[in-house]
């Protein structure tokens, strides 16, 4: 049978600090069950998030274009793996809150089924893409030149997940000027929509979602925000 997955996923922005800190409290919740010997379902939320900036736990501040005190610019440092990124409206932000235990204690392998997530995802509305050895994420080869579609960035602490991977839908692109995305000087940006341009977000989260369900083997259970 497949374990069960609660599907958390809203029309409206969330803003980022109110996600960070639903996903520590979904993240507390299971330890503690854990420790009371119960077992509480995977979680997957999709969200979009209004224009923000993340710092992993290690990442540069070389890597910022502006200030930190910018009154203009929200920008957090996180427990996340990786460098800078950037988050706004028309990116699908996913943070799956997965138990290892019932799935594997490699995060080598759960990088790669995430990064496997969006290739397949992208696969359905016949968009190549691939890794780079060496690199997180999914890339295109756009007319000879590599771009970033999408980010992986994850934290794992007693083998229960957050943070995730966003994919770039249909987003202002601009944003990412103010950063080295991902630490990496010459990385070039792009948007799902320049390979589909009508596409649909909404069919992006319910492929995200189900594509989801099929790599990770759960039951995917729909739960509104509100």
């Amino acid at each position: 049978m497949r374990r069960p997955c609660l599907l958390y996923q809203s029309d409206r922005p969330i803003p980022y600090l109110t996600a960070w800190q639903w996903q520590k409290e979904l993240v507390a919740e299971r330890k503690q069950a854990r420790r009371e010997g119960k077992d509480l379902p995977d979680v997957l939320l999709l969200v979009e998030h209004p224009a923000v900036y993340t710092l992993g736990q290690g990442s540069s501040l070389e890597f910022l274009k502006f200030k930190l005190d910018e009154p203009d610019i929200e920008c957090h440092r996180i427990e996340r793996g990786g460098e800078v990124t950037h988050h706004a409206i028309g990116q699908l932000v996913a943070y799956p809150i997965l138990n290892l235990d019932h799935h594997q204690h490699d995060l080598h392998w759960y990088l790669r089924q995430l990064e496997e997530v969006i290739i397949q995802v992208l696969a359905k509305f016949k968009v190549t893409s691939q890794r780079i050895q060496g690199l997180t994420g999914v890339w295109i080869d756009n007319a000879g030149q590599t771009q970033k579609i999408a980010q992986v960035g994850i934290k794992v602490s007693q083998w229960i997940t957050m943070h995730g991977f966003a994919l770039n839908v249909c987003m202002d692109l601009t944003g990412f000027n103010r950063i080295v995305p991902c630490g990496i000087s010459d990385c070039q940006v792009c948007n799902l929509n320049q390979f589909v341009p009508d596409i649909e977000f909404v069919k992006v989260k319910k492929a995200i979602a189900q594509t989801f369900g099929e790599i990770f083997n759960l039951e995917m259970q729909f739960q509104a925000i509100g």
